[in-house]
């Protein structure tokens, strides 16, 4: 039964992207000071994004470490992984976690012209929509790399385009120590820190957080740091 809500889905959005990019030259321009590295300065929050296109075995451990906390991240979900993992996504949003857009195959942006850059944005969105009900709203960019047709095609897709203030690069550096460090050095409220599923990262992640705590701190979604403009 998912299965076929999932193929229908896909080629709902197959079909409406073949219409709704025949426009794309006529999109307007959009600035880069549109792209968002860092939030509100003024709440005492900070964002955990968690990057997801592999390393799903870590998820479970990290979602209690959130929950153990009291803490909410945004996980930007690639189309792909979410295919083949309907549970897991769905466990994240019902524990309250924000789903944000990481494109289907990781591809970079600033590689694609307007119509890939929909493709990739739109066919994410309509899975995840599939699967949760939940549409989201924002983009985070694979590799954070994006070009004008990205930024062009989340004008259009009515998505905002998410980077980092803070990379723990956990995915090159397999260090628990290192990510604290990365997570934490001179943090202060408004900072955007990036992770992924790996198993040091689910290691670092208590000490990550308890160490907000401590600085009177608070984890959460990127949508509550980041100015409520409308794009």
């Amino acid at each position: 039964m998912v299965c076929n809500v999932l193929i229908i889905c896909m080629l709902c959005a197959l079909l409406a992207i073949t219409i709704g990019t025949q426009g794309a030259h006529s999109v307007f321009a959009v600035s880069k000071s549109e792209v968002h590295y860092s939030g509100r300065t003024d709440t005492n929050s900070v964002a955990v994004m968690i990057n997801v296109y592999w390393g799903e075995e870590y998820l479970p451990e990290m979602l209690q470490t959130l929950e153990n906390y009291g803490a909410k991240a945004t996980f930007f979900i690639g189309g792909c992984w979410a295919d083949d993992n309907n549970s897991l996504l769905m466990e994240i949003a019902e524990k309250g976690h924000e789903i944000g857009n990481h494109g289907y195959f990781h591809k970079d942006g600033d590689k694609l012209d307007f119509a890939g850059n929909v493709r990739e944005i739109r066919s994410t969105n309509a899975l995840i929509a599939a699967i949760t009900g939940i549409t989201p709203t924002l983009f985070a960019p694979p590799s954070g790399a994006y070009g004008q047709d990205t930024l062009n095609a989340c004008r259009q897709e009515g998505m905002r385009v998410i980077m980092w203030s803070k990379d723990t690069i956990d995915w090159r550096d397999k260090d628990a120590d290192l990510v604290v460090s990365r997570a934490t050095d001179g943090v202060q409220a408004g900072d955007m820190i990036l992770m992924h599923p790996t198993a040091h990262t689910a290691s670092a992640l208590g000490k990550i957080l308890e160490y907000y705590r401590g600085q009177g701190l608070k984890a959460v979604t990127v949508s509550e740091l980041i100015p409520q403009e409308k794009i």
